[in-house]
């Protein structure tokens, strides 16, 4: 097969490993920046363009999409699509997560376990927006955040009054949400290809923190996920549309609660932790499933 890696650093451990698994696999594999991709947008034969060449033959490719550039990276994938590649991640699931608000309100839909989550504009009714979720202590989540920036703990109601006052000053579109005390600072990710949990790891915020991604300086750990986080991890990508995802999940009082849907998940900590090839196992789920003009959502929001 002849694959392709929409990626900005092809030096990073995720895009070294797929390179690796496609290769030791026979496949032929390439990873191109995504910013430097530019496109013919006609009826008839659609195109990428990659450094004054044409991008044809390709059977499948695989979006490793950075938040920062989530515009203009779904508008090359969706390119891509058009022209019958098979993508891993397809363009409209990945919009999907990449919404915080658009995602929990499809979680909700379907009835999965989320924190209590407050959404508003004015500051009129602060208060009943903390009311909603419990009162404090509460988490602030800018929409835009990754890797855990842009979410504060507010203890304190005089905090997350100010807070929520500064964050609407700046203009800034952010929820509200229930803090899990019980989770002690810890939340689980699993590691979600096809309708399959293949891995999964506990992190551990450092001492003092509440955040518990790696990249603020958390722990990982192999761990057992019970049968129903197991469940709700499943369903929580599937509703998303993902085939591939990373589901954070934290256990609650009242049984697993997703966090966030992770359409473009890391592989060091995970492989790390479990000693799992899980680029391996990405490889074999393409090497099954890719098929020319082969999506789900066809094109539905």
């Amino acid at each position: 097969m002849k694959l392709v890696i929409l990626a900005r650093n092809p030096k990073l451990y995720s895009h070294r490993r797929m390179v690796e698994s496609a290769e030791a696999r026979g496949h032929d594999i390439e990873i191109v920046n995504t910013l430097r991709c530019y496109m013919n947008v006609t009826s008839h034969r659609p195109e990428v363009r990659y450094q004054g060449r044409k991008m044809t033959g390709y059977d499948a490719v695989i979006p490793r999409i950075g938040a920062s550039i989530t515009f203009y990276g779904l508008a090359v994938l969706r390119q891509f699509e058009m022209m019958g590649v098979y993508p891993l991640n397809e363009s409209v699931a990945i919009g999907r997560s990449r919404d915080k608000l658009r995602s929990l309100q499809l979680l909700a839909r379907k009835g999965i376990g989320l924190p209590v989550t407050g959404f508003a504009h004015s500051t009129s009714n602060t208060q009943d927006l903390i009311d909603i979720v419990g009162g404090t202590p509460l988490v602030l989540k800018l929409l835009e955040g990754t890797h855990g920036n842009g979410v504060v703990l507010a203890e304190s109601h005089q905090f997350a009054t100010s807070m929520i006052d500064s964050f609407r000053g700046l203009k800034a579109h952010f929820l509200v949400q229930e803090f899990i005390k019980e989770a002690g600072g810890a939340d689980i990710r699993c590691l979600v290809i096809g309708d399959k949990v293949v891995a999964s790891m506990k992190r551990q915020g450092k001492e003092g923190e509440f955040r518990s991604n790696i990249h603020q300086g958390g722990s990982a750990s192999v761990i057992r996920i019970t049968p129903e986080e197991r469940v709700t991890a499943v369903r929580a990508a599937r509703i998303m549309g993902l085939n591939v995802a990373g589901v954070d999940l934290l256990r609650s009082n009242h049984g697993p609660v997703v966090m966030e849907v992770n359409s473009t998940p890391g592989l060091e900590g995970i492989e790390k932790a479990t000693g799992k090839d899980i680029a391996d196992l990405i490889i074999a789920f393409i090497e099954k499933h890719a098929k020319p003009h082969k999506t789900k959502t066809r094109g539905k929001g």
